[in-house]
């Protein structure tokens, strides 16, 4: 037998079979399911095995054309089965956002180990206490933070840390959609206060949060303002996946923000500002930042991934800017490429933030986004919104 053979065995026995669900099967409960079904084949030296036991789902038939595509063992229409179910020992929730809270605590009572996305409910209490359950539980966590995962991300961040840039004095954040750019998509539960929280705030906002302290650290304070550009949209007639259009239907008022534009003050000193929008005609998902330093500055777009503008040296004064190219011995870009400058995209992130999950369920301690950082996160979504009505600047008091 080749030896190749044998050692790919030999692995596979020594790992150990861990049974998840995945509770809410809209686009993202099919990206979770991709990426347990691809980490064994970037990650072979992942310590277990995640085998498909449930999806939950409450649109009839949705759980079982699931079951039937991926592999599924069973289904269920209530994620309280999935709680119950001894098989299960890890899950994945990626129902709506107000159901994040009650889910989260239910799982992780349960004992079951949490990858859950962002926002982590509605306010920073709902995801404060998902955080509390979890702890108090001893499961490992696993946040849908993903763009913090891109290679060249992380090795901004290392720059940054090495001083490569200097003295860090601004950054500018974007994350620029049209998702909800036309007047005919569906007022689902993502444009309602009570179901879907503080809009693109906790879409979109939360994944800059996140990139802003992932970068700099903490963040001291801040002022933000906000807007509604489509203020009334028509209620869908049936089940609803993703963006969906519903012309004709039932006008009802968008109850949360289409935009948001916010000043950051870091507890480094450093300045900050960062914008979202969902309704950017134009643009189609323009995610990237600007970080300038005393002596350099470095520049990333998420729809060129793979790539970096770095600025360094001492000229200061009209310094040039290169691309730099990632590859192997950035981040976990050589699970995926042999070479710089071949592309990675959106499900490779998500299958990195599966192997950080796994990784840290199977070692007993956290790797990657948790459930900490999802409570920082909210924080700062809470402020803005405070910030929003009150028109003042807001303190973060980093006991979060």
């Amino acid at each position: 037998m080749d030896n190749d053979v044998k050692d790919d065995e030999a692995r596979e026995s020594d790992r150990r079979p861990l049974g998840v669900a995945v509770v809410g099967f809209g686009w993202m409960g099919r990206v979770h399911t991709q990426a347990y079904a691809r980490v064994l084949h970037h990650f072979p030296g992942l310590g277990v095995r995640p085998r498909l036991v449930t999806v939950a789902e409450e649109v009839p038939g949705r759980a079982e054309e699931a079951a039937a595509q991926y592999g599924f063992a069973g289904t269920a229409r209530d994620w309280r089965e999935v709680a119950a179910d001894p098989r299960v020992e890890a899950v994945s929730i990626t129902a709506p956002n107000f159901l994040h809270r009650e889910i989260g605590v239910a799982m992780a009572e349960a004992g079951k180990h949490i990858w859950i996305e962002k926002p982590v409910g509605l306010t920073a209490a709902d995801a404060r206490a998902v955080a509390d359950a979890a702890a108090k539980a001893g499961v490992q966590t696993a946040v849908g933070f993903n763009y913090r995962n891109a290679p060249a991300v992380e090795t901004a961040r290392a720059m940054i840390a090495a001083g490569e840039i200097g003295t860090v004095t601004h950054v500018r954040i974007r994350l620029f959609s049209d998702y909800a750019a036309h007047p005919e998509g569906a007022l689902t539960w993502r444009y309602e206060r009570e179901r879907g929280g503080s809009g693109v705030l906790g879409d979109l906002a939360s994944h800059g949060v996140d990139l802003a302290r992932f970068l700099l650290g903490d963040i001291a304070s801040l002022t933000a303002d906000t807007a509604v550009f489509v203020p009334e949209r028509a209620r869908p007639t049936g089940a609803t996946a993703g963006h969906t259009r519903a012309a004709g239907g039932e006008l009802a008022p968008v109850e949360n923000e289409d935009y948001v534009s916010c000043l950051l003050r870091f507890a480094s000193g450093a300045r900050g500002v960062l914008e979202a929008c969902r309704v950017s005609v134009g643009e189609q998902n323009n995610y990237g930042f600007e970080v300038h330093g005393t002596k350099g500055a470095v520049f990333w777009d998420f729809r060129r991934m793979g790539e970096l503008g770095v600025s360094r040296g001492t000229a200061f004064q009209d310094q040039p800017v290169s691309t730099v190219y990632v590859g192997p011995g950035d981040g976990e870009y050589a699970a995926f490429q042999p070479g710089a400058a071949s592309s990675m995209g959106y499900d490779d992130l998500k299958v990195v933030e599966a192997y950080r999950f796994l990784r840290s369920v199977a070692e007993r301690t956290p790797y990657g986004a948790t459930l900490q950082d999802a409570v920082h996160s909210a924080v700062a979504l809470d402020a803005m919104t405070r910030s929003a009505e009150s028109g003042a600047w807001v303190t973060l008091d980093g006991t979060s």
